[in-house]
């Protein structure tokens, strides 16, 4: 059953997109719209577009769009029930008790069960004598019972069944624990998933558990991944979490400490440092980059000291630079991870070592002569080109004025020299991005055959498809009459057939043509093929038209389609049907 219409327009009106949205995206008028980088994959170049006017959103990197329930949906791994059920919640709105299937919300209650069930039955595994080993370890890395408990770790017997053995006596069923992704399922039937392993329970920022991580102990690590994690699933994200970010979300107003692993983020939780996350199994996305945005104002990048830790905060400099969050880097001492550090010199010096976080800026200057012998001629030329380029890729005039100044004092370089050097890298790169956002519009991603397959058997027939859905989007009392020439059984995709069939559905139940109404009928993607023919310019002036001349040509690939399929049929048969097309044509039928 559909929520009555009156119901999800007050949702809307008390959840307004572009108020949304910049909660979790940095966005940029550029005219009547706005725009920014894609929190749903990474990118450079801002490629997410919100139209406001008509209270939607599409990417033309990744192809997602929508409305507000269907961002709110992707970004928080909710289904479009449930995305309109949490708005309602957040803004007093009452839902009728029948309005959404529930199903999956039950599903998704049993795995939160799961996984609460799980974590205790690890806990108490570990403090058994059985288990004792787990403990060792967690001890032997300095952790105290207190830091223990309060992270809730445990350990995983080395055993096939023990843990799907203990969820079966509670009434769990073998689908439920294969969609919590506690077990999974072979030969032999089903088995644990985590085995012989010391266990980090990842809890969500409601202070439900979501998943696990598991480590192999050492030595034992050749047998397996050294972390075995939980997949995705119902409730678990991984490009959308961080660990320890249940705890960090009080403590982290003003700073958050970003290291690379669970035992770094336990360890300085244990010290004091209780503002601390850590990606989960991944490297850190957009995602867990505009989670942190809504929580505080600096993130400081600790990555480990090797050649992988370097790389990994170069890339998150790059996630992190549209997000609006400052980005300080420390580089830590002797090749030392967090963990190691803070065992080793204690709370007060990891306190001193954060303190002399430099900026990204800095970090990246610093960076760039890395190899070069910036004494002779050359090596200065060579970094002042790669230093130029840093301070281009600044918004921060001021930043850049400031390095600019410090370099050109530093190498004794003229100060318009190196300005004039770097506006002309800033130039430059306005221009690629000019026709990159250019090529963007006239060739959005779901042009292709990912999203409407069937869009290869008749490409003519699909073209005009789409721009008809486009016109009846901006001009929905066509829908009757376009129904009348043009009834469902006549279209060529299946895709656009549904569609279609949706909006004539609501123009016979009275109901506005508005983008909720396939919110709970299309996929993300399908969404977001259907906001970007909502937003084209495919009607032209004359809709009327355009909208005759292209049912014209969906009838003439209907036939040509139907009359391929049907071989049965005889020559003469088949000549006759083209024969009338092509006098209808000349009578402009």
């Amino acid at each position: 059953m559909l929520i009555p219409e009156d119901v999800v327009n007050e949702i809307k009106y008390r959840n307004p997109i572009e108020e949304l949205v910049s909660s979790y995206v940095n966005l940029k008028r550029r005219g009547k719209n706005l725009v920014g980088l894609c929190p749903f994959h990474s990118e450079k170049t801002p490629s997410f577009t919100l139209y406001p006017e008509n209270g939607s959103f599409y990417c033309f990197g990744c192809g997602v769009g929508g409305d507000v329930f269907t961002f709110t949906g992707l970004i928080e791994n909710l289904d479009y029930g449930e995305s309109i059920r949490l708005l309602a919640e957040r803004s007093g709105v009452t839902l009728p008790q029948d309005g959404i299937d529930d199903s999956m919300q039950r599903l998704k209650n049993r795995i939160y069960d799961i996984n609460r069930d799980a974590g205790r039955f690890f806990h108490q595994y570990m403090l058994s004598p059985a288990g004792k080993w787990g403990l060792d370890y967690l001890t032997g890395r300095g952790l105290t019972m207190a830091t223990i408990r309060h992270f809730g770790l445990g350990a995983a017997p080395d055993s096939w069944t023990a843990l799907t053995d203990h969820l079966r006596a509670k009434g769990y069923s073998e689908s439920e624990l294969l969609a919590a992704g506690v077990a999974g399922k072979g030969n032999h039937g089903v088995y644990d998933r985590f085995r012989k392993r010391v266990m980090f329970p990842i809890i969500n920022i409601r202070g439900n558990i979501i998943g696990f991580s598991g480590r192999a102990m050492p030595g034992e690590d050749k047998q397996g991944a050294k972390y075995v994690n939980t997949a995705d699933t119902p409730v678990y994200k991984k490009s959308a979490n961080l660990f320890g970010m249940n705890f960090a979300k009080s403590a982290c107003a003003e700073r958050v400490i970003l290291v690379e692993g669970n035992m770094d983020v336990i360890s300085l939780h244990q010290a004091g440092f209780t503002n601390t996350v850590a990606p989960l199994g991944t490297a850190f996305t957009a995602e867990q980059a505009n989670l942190l945005a809504r929580y505080t104002k600096e993130i400081v990048l600790m990555m480990d000291a090797d050649a992988a830790g370097q790389k990994a905060i170069r890339r998150d400099m790059e996630i992190l630079q549209n997000t609006g969050l400052a980005v300080r880097v420390v580089s830590i001492p002797d090749g030392k991870d967090p963990d190691e550090f803070i065992k080793k010199n204690g709370a007060e010096r990891f306190a001193a070592l954060l303190e002399g976080a430099v900026s990204d800026m800095e970090f990246k200057l610093l960076t760039a002569a890395a190899g070069i012998d910036v004494t002779s001629d050359d090596g200065k030329l060579r970094y002042l080109s790669a230093a130029a380029e840093v301070i281009a890729a600044s918004d921060d005039e001021i930043a850049r004025d400031l390095y600019i100044g410090r370099l050109s004092e530093k190498y004794g370089v003229s100060r318009t020299a190196l300005s004039a050097k770097v506006e002309e890298l800033r130039k430059k790169t306005a221009r690629k991005k000019e026709r990159k956002a250019f090529s963007d519009m006239v060739r959005p991603k779901f042009s292709g055959n990912e999203i409407n397959p069937e869009r290869r058997t008749s490409p003519r027939g699909t073209a005009a498809e789409e721009t008809v859905l486009a016109i009846l989007l901006k001009n929905p009392d066509y829908c009757a009459e376009t129904a009348a020439q043009l009834p469902p059984e006549k279209w060529i995709t299946t895709l656009n057939r549904r569609i279609f069939e949706v909006m004539i559905e609501a123009e016979k139940e009275g109901r506005a043509l508005d983008l909720s109404l396939f919110g709970q009928k299309l996929l993300p993607a399908e969404m977001g093929y259907l906001v970007s023919l909502q937003n084209s310019e495919k009607a032209g002036q004359n809709p009327k038209t355009v909208l005759k001349d292209c049912i014209g040509v969906i009838l003439e690939e209907n036939l040509l389609s139907r009359s391929a399929d049907q071989t049965e049929q005889t020559t003469a048969d088949w000549a006759e049907k083209m024969k009338k097309m092509v006098e209808n044509k000349a009578k402009g039928n």
